[in-house]
């Protein structure tokens, strides 16, 4: 704690003033960075009308998450927070949120269970690629490579939505 509080610029005891513990701040730090991820992703996909610039919105808003917050990204998605359960709630609440923000823009006549699969098929597609991309950069990572893997992942997923029935209209 003591270096967590010199790094933030405050005194130990100020820092255990907002934070009992190590594990409360790191449930804290799960909990905002995945929140920040999923508004990103949901603000960027929401902001287009086209579903298939939808898709690439939501892809581009999270790699460019990874990018540029890889840390962040790390937290979460690094292994560490799912090795004990009580700090691997946050990240399944991230991916149910992540999921549910998927499916409910996809527009197909299918029935939730199809919806809800969908939605964390593509949210593990995005995860293990964006893991992968982090793991093979050491020496940090390209804004241009997040580009490219979004619209690679987004022509992908995008081939596989636009063969759902489409709903009645």
């Amino acid at each position: 704690m003591e270096e967590i509080a010199d790094a933030a610029g405050v005194t130990k005891p100020v820092l255990y003033q907002h934070f009992r513990s190590k594990h409360e701040l790191f449930l804290e730090l799960l909990d905002t960075v995945g929140q920040n991820l999923l508004a990103e992703v949901e603000a960027k996909a929401a902001a287009e009308q086209n579903p298939y610039q939808r898709v690439l919105a939501g892809f581009r808003a999270y790699f460019r998450f990874v990018c540029e917050r890889t840390s962040a990204f790390q937290l979460v998605f690094g292994g560490g927070a799912r090795l004990r359960e009580e700090f691997a709630e946050p990240v399944r609440r991230l991916e149910e949120g992540m999921a549910e923000t998927i499916g409910r823009f996809i527009d197909a006549d299918i029935d939730d269970a199809h919806r809800d699969l969908l939605g964390y098929a593509i949210v593990g597609l995005g995860e293990v690629s964006a893991r992968r991309w982090v793991s093979r950069r050491a020496g940090g990572l390209d804004p241009r490579e997040a580009d490219v893997m979004a619209l690679r992942l987004a022509d992908l997923v995008w081939a596989g939505l636009r063969s759902l029935p489409p709903r009645a209209r």
